[in-house]
This record gives structure tokens, sequence and C-alpha cells, in this order.
């Protein structure tokens, strides 16, 4: 015999097994056919009342890791602190325009009661009350704004860089034009990895992939030699990736001719020829996007991928290289795009506020993944050519531990 109602909880625990399974069945059962009728009690409540709906939504709203990032809330832009450098440098400007109006309004309460009787004073005072009206307005509106549904794809301003950043690494940060990019790639000793450093060329423009010989009868160039080797040929950095079973597992970026050099792990390495849909890459300047870099040691390590491509891409190709960070890993990926014509089944596109964008109402951009596809994770960054080249206490400007994930809420970059 059957329950006609939910079984309690304690039928579950008989001790007959096949009883147990039927009535865990039927309670199954029950709490389903429970839920259904709530939802779908609630919709009809919903379609009733809209605000029930929009409160419902609101509440429900999901919380993920980079909403809940914690910052260092202190004013310092050193490297090695996370710190967002576009909050803080917006919070310095209202404090400076803070300690400038202090005095102007010491001033103006030490005037006569007879300057403030005067129409022009009261005109002027008008005028600042109307601003100062607008401007209130102005923030109540970016206030209520809804934040983008892809907040982790800001583009990175490296204008925010900080003075104490660029003082430290001036190879990097420099007013001179910096010139053409050229970039020698190689391996570690007896390495098999020749296809993938012959991928990594295409990805490079004006990159030479040089074999690293590890006979026991040659000599075997460590990577300051090698660094000196290519500076000398007017060369601007060094790649040299490295393998463990056959597989590439690290890469690390010296900038020439005096460093620095940045040691990235690499994880998820897939050929663009394992890509479904895939197409073939050419050998014009691709563009660059660099985003969600916003600590100083994320907008150094942009830095460094900035110098390794020319700073004039040439759009006909149509190519673009992605470098997307997310919880300090960085996302690379290389696609192709095309203007098209709008499907009737398909969306237009809308901005931060769901609405949708003037002039591009019947255009969509297509996409073409060219590959390869490979995740980089940034390890430690070097003073000069490695670590057997750097010297001084900062030798090593920036490693990662274990213990800097134990908060799950802390990034890096």
């Amino acid at each position: 015999m059957g329950f006609t109602t939910k079984p309690p909880v304690q039928a579950l625990k008989a001790a007959n097994k096949l009883k147990r399974q039927e009535l865990f069945v039927q309670h199954k059962r029950h709490a389903d056919k429970e839920r259904r009728d709530a939802r779908f009690a609630r919709k009809k409540e919903e379609n009733k009342n809209p605000e029930l709906k929009a409160a419902r939504l609101a509440k429900n709203k999901a919380v993920t890791l980079d909403q809940k990032r914690v910052w260092d809330d202190v004013d310092d832009d050193s490297l090695g602190v996370q710190v967002d450098l576009e909050r803080l440098k917006r919070r310095r400007m209202e404090e400076a325009e803070a300690e400038a109006q202090a005095p102007l309004e010491g001033e103006d309460e030490e005037e006569d009661d007879d300057d403030h009787d005067s129409m022009l004073d009261s005109d002027e005072e008008g005028d600042d009350e109307a601003k100062e009206a607008a401007m209130e307005r102005q923030w109540e509106k970016r206030a209520q704004r809804a934040d983008s549904t892809a907040p982790s794809m800001t583009s990175t301003n490296l204008d925010l860089t900080p003075t104490s950043l660029a003082l430290k690494f001036p190879t990097l940060f420099t007013d001179i034009p910096p010139p053409t990019p050229k970039i020698l790639i190689t391996t570690s000793l007896n390495s098999t990895l020749h296809r993938e450093a012959n991928i990594l060329c295409s990805i490079f423009p004006n990159s030479t992939y040089i074999p690293r010989s590890g006979h026991k009868y040659s000599y075997k160039y460590s990577l300051r030699e090698i660094c000196k080797f290519s500076a000398n040929r007017d060369y601007t950095a060094v790649v040299l990736v490295k393998e463990d079973q056959k597989k590439p597992t690290g890469i690390s970026v010296v900038h020439l001719p005096s460093g620095p050099t940045f040691h990235f792990s690499i994880s998820n390495w897939i050929e663009g020829k394992y890509l479904p849909g895939h197409g073939n890459p050419t050998n014009h300047y691709p563009e660059l996007l660099l985003n969600n870099f916003k600590t100083p040691l994320g907008l150094l390590t942009a830095k460094l991928f900035q110098t390794l491509f020319p700073p004039s891409p040439e759009f006909q190709g149509r190519q673009v290289l992605t470098l997307h960070n997310q919880r300090d890993y960085i996302f690379v990926r290389r696609h192709r795009y095309v203007f098209r014509d709008k499907r009737q089944t398909e969306k237009s596109v809308t901005d931060a506020e769901g609405n949708g964008l003037a002039g591009v109402e019947e255009i969509r951009a297509g996409l073409q993944e060219l590959g390869p596809r490979f995740t980089l994770k940034l390890r430690r960054v070097d003073k000069g050519i490695g670590r057997a080249g750097s010297e001084g206490d900062d030798a090593t400007q920036w490693e990662w531990k274990s213990r800097m994930e134990k908060d799950r809420k802390r990034f890096n970059l």
C-alpha cells in the first residue's frame, strides 16, 4: 500500500530495503509535485503583480567571486599591492578637490555681509547651486545604473601606471617610442616542442625560432648567453618554452637588453587544428586586447605583452589576439572577425542598461577561432635576466606562493 500523501521522513528509515526504496520514490515524487505547484502559483501571482517578479529576481541575483573581490584599503600603488588603480586615482582626485575647496570656503566666510547682499554674488551663488544640483542628479543616475553583464571584460588602461612602477622598470615604461618588436623563440635543452614553438612564431609577429641543441658534444648556451646574443642582434625579447612529458608547461619572457623576466605556467594547450570550425591564420599584425588587468602587477604584465606586438595592427587581416585575465588566469585566444547583417532570430547589440546601440541595430560580428588556445598563470617576476641574472635584495620583484590563494576573493592581477 502506498501513501496518498507525502510519506513522513521517519518512514524512509524502514528496515526493509525494498520498502525503503519505494517510500523514497514516493517521497521524492510528492516533493517534486509540491515544488511544481508552488512554482506555478508564484507565476500566477507574478503575472498579476509584476513587481513581485522584479523583487524576486533582485533578491536571487547571483554573486560571483569577481563581484566579491576584496581590495587592500591602503593608499599605496607599489608592486604587489592588491589595489584597483582606477578607484585609487579617483579617490585621490576627490581628496585633492576637497582640499582645494576647503580654503575657498574659509575665505567666503570672512567676507562682509555687504558683499553677500550684492546681486552679482547672488547670481553666482545661484549658478553654483544649479551646478551642484546637476552634479548630484548625475551621480544619482550613475548610482542607479545596473552593472555590466560582463564586468570582467573591462579593457586595461595603461595610462593609470603609477610613477613608482615606471621608475622601477624604466625599460618597459619609457617615453621614447619603442622599436619594432623582434622576438627570438627557443626551448629548453633536449626539447621536442618544435611544432609548438613554430605555432608561437605565428602568434608573435617578427619572431624567429632557433632550436636549442642539447647534444653531448655541443656547447650548451645558458639563458643569459642567449639574451646577450639576441641583444647584440637587435632582438627586443626572448621567449623560452619549457616542457614536461612532451607538452608545454611553462614560458619565460625576457625583455631585452637587461630584463625584467616573467615566468608563466601553461595549461590547457590546444592546437588550432583540434578546434571545431577553426580557421587558418595569416601573416597580418593582429589587434591586441588586454582585459581586466587592474593592479600594479597586472599593468606591468599587460605592458610586457604590449611590447611583444607592433603598435600598428593591420586591420585588413581582421585578426584579434585576446589576453583575458580572470582570477589571475590569463586566457589566450586568437580569432578572426567579420561584420555581417543581423538575422531575424538574433538580438541587437545592447549596452549595459539594455538599450540598443544607435547605428549598429542591424549589424552583428561573426567570430572564427584560429588557435592555439591556452592559459597562462604568472609565477615569478625577476628584476634582471632570470633568477641567476638578478642581483640585490629586490632581485625577485614578485613571486607566487600557495598561501596567496588561501582567500579565494583576493587576486593579484
